[in-house]
């Protein structure tokens, strides 16, 4: 579509690829995202808004799983709404600013999920391993603070990869952004200079960002799986296993995609543009709308808040499960 030049006022723009299609499938394409836009939106916000009305679910499980949800609404509303009005346009470009605001909002936005599944897992291990201790140990003040933890970590963490990348040279003879938002490997390619040292730091911050909570979670996952087997009956134990289904399920979805994207072989670089972009829808338009999915479709006690909940929209009475 076009390279990263300077336009009339002296300020660096970038020109955006963008999401590619046959023009007799563009609209279909459009309308799917819009689609799934909409969907995560009103998905992830009925969810949240059952757990703040529904006294049941005022549970550390559910007060994580209500940030779970707002970071797949705030990760989707940086990149899909652009991207929706970049397919209408005929010149897909954004300034410095706003390219280097909306990368390091996505780099801090997907590392603050990956703090918060590891604490989760924590979350699920003490519930399963310690269950009588489990309310005294996980209060609502220890779970505020582990959430605001994984969302204060995400975004100071990722400081130095967003700057070392708005301090690279631009020029206006580079190749364009192939990709339909400001991504981080995708911007690194379109720079003039050396982006050996960004791609380390895109490693070496890689490690404690998405590794540690990995590693977190396995070993939470392995002192769940033993305290299981000591369980007396069958139906304990898949009672217990059942209440972290949905938590691995989500997990696998986010750590599939962003190790394609930021931890395959010399990063994710190495990566054709047209996969790279492939993976990015599915883990911008797909994930978030399939985990408050995953997290409600086979929960009872949110059926029995949705029931509530519709109950009292249509003023009558139900009784409480």
């Amino acid at each position: 579509m076009g390279q990263a030049s300077w336009n009339g006022t002296g300020t660096l723009e970038f020109l955006l690829v963008g999401l590619w299609a046959p023009p007799a499938l563009r609209p279909l394409l459009w309308t799917a995202l819009l689609a799934a836009y909409l969907a995560t939106v009103l998905g992830n916000g009925a969810l949240v808004g059952l757990i703040a009305l529904d006294q049941r679910l005022h549970r550390p499980m559910y007060r994580l799983l209500t940030h779970l949800a707002l970071l797949d609404t705030a990760y989707v509303s940086t990149t899909l709404p652009q991207a929706l009005a970049h397919m209408l346009a005929r010149r897909a470009t954004l300034s410095l600013a706003r390219c280097g605001a909306q990368l390091y909002v996505g780099i801090s936005l997907g590392s603050c999920e990956a703090i918060l599944l590891a604490a989760m897992a924590l979350d699920r291990c003490l519930a399963v391993c310690q269950p009588l201790r489990y309310a005294a140990i996980m209060t609502s003040t220890r779970c505020t603070a582990l959430a605001s933890a994984a969302w204060a970590l995400g975004f100071l963490l990722s400081i130095p990869n967003a700057a070392a990348a708005l301090r690279l040279p631009f020029c206006a003879r580079r190749p364009p952004v192939n990709h339909f938002f400001c991504e981080l490997p995708a911007v690194l390619r379109t720079a003039c200079g050396d982006t050996s040292a960004n791609q380390m730091l895109v490693n070496g911050l890689g490690t404690p960002i998405l590794l540690v909570p990995l590693s977190f979670i396995f070993a939470s996952y392995a002192l769940i799986l033993g305290a299981v087997g000591k369980l007396p009956s069958a139906k304990s134990r898949l009672k217990a296993l059942s209440t972290c289904s949905s938590h691995l399920a989500v997990v696998g979805l986010f750590y599939g995609t962003v190790t394609a994207m930021y931890l395959g072989p010399r990063s994710s670089s190495a990566l054709p543009a047209k996969n790279h972009k492939l993976v990015a829808v599915f883990y911008l338009v797909v994930t978030p709308v399939l985990n408050p999915l995953i997290y409600s479709l086979r929960n009872r006690e949110v059926h029995a808040a949705a029931r509530y909940a519709l109950a009292r929209l249509r003023g009558t009475r139900t009784v409480l499960d």
